[in-house]
């Protein structure tokens, strides 16, 4: 199967939030993570068949698509996982949301990577709970969570350690020797961990292997909440179809009895993408790969030459945490929008000098975007 990647899809049109966000201005968005790639022919084909039924009553979890899950837990990352270990979740970052107020009271806090994911702060805020940061430093030209000194800031009201891996906004894909010092930190301090790996899917660098938290020994095994989706890899996002991974039987219990009532239905179109994708996308997501390592070599040559930017190789992920520090500007996000290219600002993360930038679009859309910055820092005094 021969794929065009480059195909352009006109979203601007639709109720797309991404492209809805800068509407009539002369603004190209590359900032929320969805891609403006059409998904698998297979997930299309099958959505059609399915409306064509013409019945949408409520649906449960289909048998397949767990088996489906057990299926490619083992064969891709290795991990022995059971059927009733998985519940389903109309979205990643109610998970995240479940899985703080399971595991923390008003009074405790959890821990999470600072810069990081704007929902993983808005979920450790519910409800007026709190949370502590542990930096997220460069070594060795990668973003790496360095626990060595976290547990001299804790408190003891903290339970529970948010992950996420691959790193978003920062692209790093986490090694084994790391992720057990993460565990090491968690078993330390008694924490529950909920790790959020979305874009496990999402590998660009060559010989790199996703590992789930979950699946590095029994400890890590027994405090773990993982959680993964289909959406990102195979642009499903506003589908809504995510999964919880919870081996240990009373996490699982908190976890389900917390959602209970609050947490609605996966709709059941997004059921038929998920197994759809899962099960016949393999051929469409390697051909995705390919073009994405083409538009990180493109956008990671063109950033590192412009005077006051900086961005480090993205292992994983289609996302890109520029470091627009050396900028003469106070605020680079208001910056660049004003030369029509509108990031994702880097003060939602934890750090105003720093912009995100999503590289899941068409190649001549991201030359446009580049070529727009360059235009920019050429007007700069300096």
């Amino acid at each position: 199967m021969t794929l065009n990647f480059d195909q352009w899809v006109d979203r601007s049109h639709s109720d797309s939030v991404k492209w809805n966000k800068y509407k009539n201005q002369d603004v190209i968005p590359l900032w929320v993570a969805d891609t403006d790639f059409t998904s698998p022919p297979q997930v299309i084909a099958e959505l059609q068949k399915r409306v064509a039924e013409g019945v949408f009553g409520y649906g449960f979890t289909p048998p397949e698509l767990i088996d489906l899950l057990v299926q490619r837990m083992s064969v891709r990352y290795q991990w022995t996982i059971k059927p009733e270990w998985i519940i389903s979740l109309p979205g990643l970052v109610c998970g995240l949301n479940v899985a703080v107020r399971a595991n923390t009271s008003r009074q405790e806090s959890s821990v999470m990577p600072s810069p990081i994911y704007p929902p993983f702060i808005q979920a450790a805020q519910s409800e007026g709970r709190q949370f502590k940061s542990i930096p997220v430093k460069e070594q060795q030209q990668r973003w790496v969570l360095d626990v060595s000194d976290a547990s001299q800031q804790l408190d003891g009201s903290e339970k529970l350690l948010m992950l996420c891996n691959p790193y978003n906004p920062g692209g790093t894909v986490y090694r084994r020797e790391e992720l057990l010092q993460q565990q090491a930190f968690a078993q330390e301090n008694n924490l529950v961990v909920c790790s959020d790996e979305i874009h496990c899917d999402l590998l660009l660098e060559p010989g790199l292997q996703h590992i789930p938290f979950a699946s590095l020994n029994e400890d890590a095994e027994q405090r773990s909440i993982t959680l993964m989706s289909p959406s990102k890899t195979f642009n499903l996002a506003g589908l809504g179809a995510s999964i919880a991974i919870i081996p240990n039987a009373a996490l699982r219990k908190k976890f389900k009895d917390t959602a209970n009532g609050i947490v609605p239905h996966v709709n059941i179109l997004a059921y038929v993408a998920a197994i759809a994708a899962y099960r016949d996308g393999a051929t469409w997501l390697e051909e995705q790969l390919d073009y994405l390592r083409g538009n990180r070599e493109l956008v990671t040559n063109r950033i590192n030459a412009m005077p006051g930017l900086r961005m480090l190789p993205i292992e994983g992920t289609y996302l890109g945490w520029i470091d627009a520090s050396a900028l003469p500007v106070e605020d680079p996000y208001h910056f660049f929008v004003e030369a029509g290219v509108g990031f994702t600002s880097g003060a939602d993360f934890g750090n105003h000098r720093f912009v995100r930038i999503n590289l899941g679009c068409q190649r001549a859309l991201l030359e446009k975007a580049l070529d727009r910055m360059d235009i920019a820092l050429s007007g700069l005094d300096r």
